[in-house]
Parts: structure tokens; sequence; C-alpha cells
């Protein structure tokens, strides 16, 4: 197999959903996203910015409920540059009124939420450097996220 010329990245997510205004208010509100485009009452493109989308949405009102217990995506992960990135992260969470669980791996440190048709979504910053723990040790303490820097 040949060797790749760079290492690959992820370039966004397509989420079907069952109701597209929710969705977006959804992303706005939690991750920060930006509508970048809309295509009919068909589809939402959000952005950080510096793309075009980085979570598609895709309304389908009459899609059966996600069950939890299925096999399937467990999550998606948004990684931010450090902790008062995801201090400021979790702050925009609470003030939208959605319910987290936030853990520190000892690698990094986690966000945990879910979207309102059941998506899993992480937010997280990696602190391997700042710990010196080059490896998981399988850590999941609760992380006080009222510790966290902010400003």
């Amino acid at each position: 197999m040949a060797k790749l010329a760079r290492m690959p990245a992820v370039g966004h997510v397509h989420l079907k959903v069952a109701d597209l205004d929710r969705s977006e208010t959804f992303y706005r509100e939690a991750l920060g996203l930006e509508v970048t485009e809309r295509v009919g009452g068909s589809f939402v493109f959000m952005s950080f910015g510096g793309a075009h989308h980085h979570v598609a949405l895709q309304g389908h009102p009459d899609a059966p409920a996600i069950d939890p217990a299925a096999l399937g995506l467990y999550h998606f992960a948004v990684e931010v540059a450090d902790e008062r990135e995801l201090a400021g992260a979790i702050d925009r969470i609470q003030g939208a009124g959605i319910g987290f669980t936030a853990v520190d791996h000892g690698i990094s440190k986690s966000v945990y939420f879910s979207d309102p048709d059941g998506h899993g979504v992480e937010v997280y910053c990696d602190t391997r450097e700042s710990r010196h723990r080059p490896e998981w040790e399988g850590i999941a303490a609760p992380l006080d996220v009222d510790a966290l820097p902010r400003g």
C-alpha cells in the first residue's frame, strides 16, 4: 500500500434529522455553528468558518427515532484548542439548557451530550502535552467544569 502524502482529515458530518429548524437552532446554540447555505426545506449546511460546512443537516420528518442500543455512530467529536475554549463551549451548552456529562480522561477533557434526534456529540480538548501523559490509561473521572479557566 502506498504511503499517504498527508494525514487524512474528517471533512464534515452529515446528519439526518427529524426537524430541520429545531436541529439548526440546536447546533447554532450548542456549538456556535453558522448557516452557510439552505437548500429548500431539505438541507442546512453549517460551518465554524473557513469551510462551506462542517455539519450538514438533512431533514427526514418521517424517519424513525434513533435507538441508542442499536449499532451505528456512537458520537462525533469536535476538538477545541484548550481548556479555555472548552469552558466557553460548556458555558454555551449550559446557556442553551442542554444536559451534558463532563469527563476527564487523563489525556483529554470532554463534554458529551445528545442532539434532539439522539445523535451523540462530544466537545473536547486534548491535554496530553500539558499533563505529560502520552497514553490513555482508561481514566474516566468526573470533570469539574467550574475549575476550568475562563476569560
